[in-house]
């Protein structure tokens, strides 16, 4: 919340202004306290918009419809005014997060968590449907998550079913990636019905569940073509509820159930005890708020108002405007970050003066909906975890705020979502691509700007992106490149005195294979022999390479290429012919897929690799006890790859920003870049040391690889290469 101008009022109709919640080319929408003690969202329309007759017409209409709408999960509506010559109205102020803010803050809702948000979402629409109401923009940002339940805002384009919309002749009513096919276009608006919010409500819930729009994002005309032509992507719902979700998101309004029945299938929806319904952490802060804005003291007056014309009506209606609601909840996403997830403390405002702390932006650009969205859904994951971590201490100096981006894997989506972050003046880097595809794209976009961006998960050969000289550079690694990859398993063989290995030389890798098998045979295992034995690209029988390299009578084989399905072919031959001894491979085999496709010959088998299972590492078992609590894992569950990595990288940026703060730095984006190319630029995160310019000496290259081995069909990592070569 944002203080009072001197051109603000100091009260409206007897509501005592307190503060600025948002502001936006419509009006002001402010947090009052009316004469009764209750705080409300009032939303001032500004005087050159309410003099259009057609827009005042609208405004008017809002007014009457939310006066037909008393829901239990609809915001309570306290006043308004629309033929005041600044038109106004008045809700009760809901101090938690719009549905899309805490997804957006907390990632996809426990199924609990949506049964209980649905069903009562439901109840809302059914109580509007059977007034003969339909809202037409059911969308995250348009629920708010209340202790004792959502509440459903906005009624901006509700109306009367069947009546005529009072709308430009080419508007498209509703929010695409939520709209109902039947919404899609104008000469069907007449058609549109409660079955529409229905469709809408599916969209919610599979965001709520997923963390992703089921028509994915982009421009509007690609949204809307998905939303009438194609499925939704409803991948990683949960099965008892993807049938409800499927019904709901049916392309006939005809084939989709009604409110009351999405209601009675989600279950229950009487009133919980207070947050009960809510996952881990959301309860806290939104009470954590509470108390904050109920002890907000009396602004100081600013101007007087103004009278009001003679004639104006005193009626009030009972409404809750679009703006109104959405500001009603504005600036919570930062807010949100400065408590801790689990306890809901630390936050509040910088230094002793009470004046709010400066907010760094951290755009994260991953994959969360394509190929790599594990890896993706990682990272974003141990970014979440260490902003809130970073926002919690009470000595920062100022707040990380993350926006998240999903690029699908698609380079183009990649560059785009690069050049939409830019436009955040608070942007000062770029973290989470998960390809070498999309990291090229967003770095060579961050390169002019001089945005970095740190990478854990890629590998991109030099020369690649553009502008990155020896004295300065945007784009930094901080993990090993795929060279040295070979490297764990090599050492492996050295330190048991395994001087024989064969290894699979995989065409199909190409450049990749070729160097790294004459790596190894240049510098060969326990100063011992390498034989080369090569499969074609276009061939999937490694059986005569297999062959030829047992012959040789091995004392360990290694597979070199990028496929894991090749490598599990490898790894069925080698069982096939009898060969029990140490085989191992590289980080990009280490996928599922080997393991599903290898079957029981994967166990056994080595990968060197440039991440870490933090349980293997002592400085980082707060951290993973951490990551299990935030996203609700079991004891057992294993840390998702990369995820500590992510950790780490987002930590060393709140350093460098420190230090370019401290300096009173007016380009900190571009002061880390130059921090990073330090030759001392080491940061000690908690899984292992990181330098930005690692890959600069020939020992800095290796740090941070890790030996993994397949163990009971499971990937288990045994620590450091180095120190866990020398063990069994």
């Amino acid at each position: 919340m944002q203080p009072l101008k001197k051109s603000d009022p100091s009260a409206i109709a007897g509501y005592r202004l307190l503060g600025r919640l948002g502001a936006g080319g419509m009006g002001v929408v402010y947090l009052a306290r009316s004469a009764g003690g209750a705080l409300a969202a009032l939303k001032l329309i500004r005087a050159e918009h309410a003099a259009d007759p057609g827009f005042r017409a609208r405004f008017r209409r809002e007014a009457v419809t939310a006066g037909t709408i008393t829901g239990r999960w609809v915001v309570r509506v306290l006043g308004a005014d629309p033929e005041a010559r600044e038109p106004w109205l008045a809700t009760e102020f809901v101090p938690g997060p719009s549905l899309a803010e805490a997804v957006a803050l907390h990632g996809a809702l426990p199924a609990s968590t949506v049964r209980a948000l649905g069903a009562r979402l439901a109840d809302a629409l059914d109580g509007m449907h059977a007034a003969g109401l339909v809202h037409r923009d059911v969308k995250p940002g348009n629920v708010l998550l209340a202790l004792d339940g959502p509440r459903l805002i906005d009624f901006g384009i509700a109306r009367v079913s069947g009546a005529t919309a009072l709308t430009a002749t080419d508007a498209m009513i509703g929010t695409p990636g939520f709209l109902a096919p039947e919404q899609a276009g104008v000469a069907s608006a007449a058609e549109v019905g409660p079955a529409a919010d229905v469709f809408s409500l599916g969209c919610v819930l599979a965001y709520a569940l997923t963390g992703r729009r089921p028509f994915g994002t982009g421009g509007v005309a690609a949204v809307v073509y998905r939303t009438v032509h194609e499925e939704p992507d409803l991948d990683g719902l949960p099965e008892p509820l993807l049938p409800l979700v499927e019904a709901c998101l049916a392309k006939d309004a005809a084939d989709r159930p009604g409110a009351a029945e999405v209601r009675d299938a989600l279950g229950p929806y009487e009133r919980p005890p207070a947050g009960d319904w809510l996952p881990p952490g959301l309860p806290a802060l939104i009470a954590q708020r509470s108390s904050r804005v109920l002890d907000l003291p009396v602004a100081d007056p600013t101007v007087l108002n103004p009278p009001e014309p003679q004639g104006t009506s005193r009626r009030r209606f009972l409404l809750l405007g679009a703006a109104g609601a959405v500001a009603g909840t504005g600036g919570v996403t930062a807010w949100l970050l400065g408590r801790d997830p689990a306890t809901g403390t630390g936050g509040g405002t910088g230094g002793a003066t009470g004046a709010p702390r400066t907010a760094y932006t951290l755009g994260v650009l991953t994959d969360l909906s394509g190929p790599g969205k594990a890896d993706g859904r990682a990272q974003e994951r141990g970014l979440r975890l260490a902003a809130e971590t970073f926002n919690a201490r009470a000595d920062r100096p100022f707040d990380l705020v993350l926006k998240v981006t999903d690029d699908g894997g698609k380079p183009e989506r990649a560059a785009a979502g690069a050049r939409a972050l830019l436009k955040d003046p608070s942007l000062v880097a770029v973290l989470g691509p998960a390809t070498t595809e999309t990291a090229v794209a967003a770095a060579n976009v961050l390169v002019d700007p001089k945005v970095p961006m740190l990478s854990v998960v890629p590998a991109v050969p030099d020369g690649v992106i553009r502008g990155q000289m020896p004295e300065m550079r945007t784009y930094f690694e901080l993990r090993p490149v795929p060279d040295v990859m070979i490297v764990p398993f090599g050492r492996y063989l050295s330190e048991h005195g395994l001087g024989r290995t064969a290894v699979i030389e995989d065409r199909a890798a190409g450049t990749y294979s070729w160097l790294a098998a004459r790596s190894v045979k240049n510098s060969p295992p326990a100063d011992g022999t390498v034989t080369v034995h090569q499969v074609a690209a276009d061939s999937e029988d490694f059986g005569p390479a297999v062959r030829a390299a047992l012959a040789t009578s091995p004392t360990g084989v290694m597979y070199v290429g990028k496929s894991p399905r090749r490598a599990a072919l490898c790894a069925k031959a080698l069982r096939q012919q009898g060969y029990r001894g140490p085989r191992g491979s590289v980080e990009a085999a280490l996928r599922p897929e080997f393991l599903t496709v290898a079957g029981p010959a994967a166990e056994g088998w080595y990968f060197g690799t440039g991440f870490t299972d933090p349980d293997t590492v002592p400085s980082a078992k707060q951290f993973a006890a951490a990551y299990r609590k935030r996203w609700r894992l079991a004891a057992a569950d294993p840390i998702d790859r990369f995820a500590v990595e992510a950790y780490d990288a987002l930590n060393w940026i709140g350093q460098a920003l420190r230090s370019a703060a401290e300096r009173n730095t007016e380009r900190p984006s571009a002061a880390m870049s130059v921090a990073f190319m330090k030759d001392d630029a080491t940061y000690r995160g908690v899984a292992r040391s990181y330098n930005a310019r690692a890959n600069d000496s020939a020992a800095a290259r290796l740090e941070g690889l890790t030996l993994w081995q397949i163990r009971s069909g499971a990937p288990r990592c045994l620590g450091p290469f180095a120190e866990a070569a020398k063990r069994d």
